[in-house]
């Protein structure tokens, strides 16, 4: 079996360049979308922003990887990295070491991709919890993504030897430093590229898949010439199984088309994501403005719970429950209170007795 890496072309990729100029240009409208949206944002919004996309890009990306992460640990990292309060004293180890690394991707977007700022990340990842933390693999022992019993596993693919690995590194950075200089590339192709090579190389003994993953959003971040904030990881989770199958298409061949085929409608959903978010926090500052301080602590603390749903609120919507539990109020004064949030027009409501529900109602 020959492995991509043992092509006598490597490290050659073959696309058609035609098949994906809509995205491209769809790409850069969605940009400018996000960038006219953000300037509508306040220091607060920006800042609540910036912690609601990085978390759960943080959480997605681990969960690709199978590991499930303490939200409020990670909120909590990422708000002290930008001199925010934070409830939590000390965040979790895991949590802050995959806070540490997207927080570095998003301030370090414009330095010049190396071999010491992969180590970085690496060693932001998994300080403390690695020996090796920021260095490349060094085991002899070949590199193998497998599955299956032990006295019968089925390889799903086999990296370049340890030997090979600063070399296949050397190149890569080469190759991203030129098309970024030179704007050889188109940004979301790049960015395709980049994530595929890195991964096809595997140069650390875990980590490659996060780490691969904040290659890409660094560099659509220097694309623009500003952080993307995009939330690549959190699309990509939802059907990880497409994503690891679109990998997988791109470890035998030079033709990486099904690969970015996959890639590039993934970006295109995640800006469009994150443009969700970005109009979700200005019509929750425009809600709040508009009714916060004419509700009494029930009713503050219940639109503030669902707030924190976030874009897509309480699945289903508030119930009189939700509401009881929440404020551990009696069932009349609940009904008077998510009444009074009706009038107001904080709320809308949906269904009647036993199946009504109550939505934010959010002004245009």
């Amino acid at each position: 079996m020959t492995w991509s890496w043992q092509r006598p072309d490597w490290p050659e990729f073959s696309y058609n360049v035609s098949d994906f100029t809509p995205y491209e240009e769809r790409f850069l409208v969605r940009a400018g979308e996000m960038l006219g949206a953000i300037r509508h944002v306040d220091g607060d919004g920006k800042d609540a922003l910036r912690v609601e996309i990085i978390r759960e890009e943080a959480v997605q990306s681990s969960r690709i990887e199978g590991e499930f992460l303490d939200r409020e640990s990670i909120q909590s990292s990422i708000r002290r990295h930008f001199g925010l309060q934070s409830d939590r004293a000390t965040p979790l180890l895991k949590e802050q070491g995959i806070s540490d690394l997207l927080v570095d991707v998003f301030r370090s977007f414009d330095e010049p991709l190396s071999h010491e700022l992969f180590r970085r990340w690496h060693g932001k990842l998994f300080r403390a919890q690695r020996s090796d933390a920021g260095s490349y693999r060094s085991h002899e022992e070949p590199m193998q993504i497998v599955s299956g019993a032990l006295h019968d596993p089925k390889v799903h693919y086999k990296a370049p030897p340890t030997s090979r690995v600063f070399a296949e590194m050397d190149a890569l950075i080469a190759q991203f430093v030129k098309a970024h200089e030179k704007k050889s590339v188109s940004p979301l192709l790049l960015a395709g590229i980049s994530h595929l090579w890195f991964e096809l190389i595997h140069p650390f003994e875990d980590g490659n898949g996060r780490i691969g993953r904040a290659l890409a959003e660094k560099s659509l971040s220097q694309s623009l010439g500003r952080p993307a904030l995009i939330s690549l990881s959190t699309v990509i989770e939802r059907k990880k199984a497409d994503y690891y199958t679109a990998l997988a298409s791109a470890n035998r061949t030079k033709d990486i088309g099904a690969w970015l085929g996959y890639f590039v409608p993934v970006v295109i959903e995640a800006q469009q994501l994150s443009l969700r978010k970005i109009d979700f926090v200005i019509r929750k500052g425009r809600l709040l403005d508009r009714c916060f301080e004419q509700l009494n602590e029930r009713q503050k603390k219940v639109v503030l719970r669902m707030l924190r749903e976030g874009p897509d609120g309480f699945e289903g919507g508030l119930s009189a429950a939700n509401f009881i539990s929440i404020t551990q109020g009696a069932k009349a004064t609940v009904t008077r209170d998510l009444q009074d949030l009706v009038e107001k027009g904080v709320l809308s409501r949906t269904g009647e007795k036993r199946h009504t529900r109550y939505f934010l109602d959010f002004p245009e």
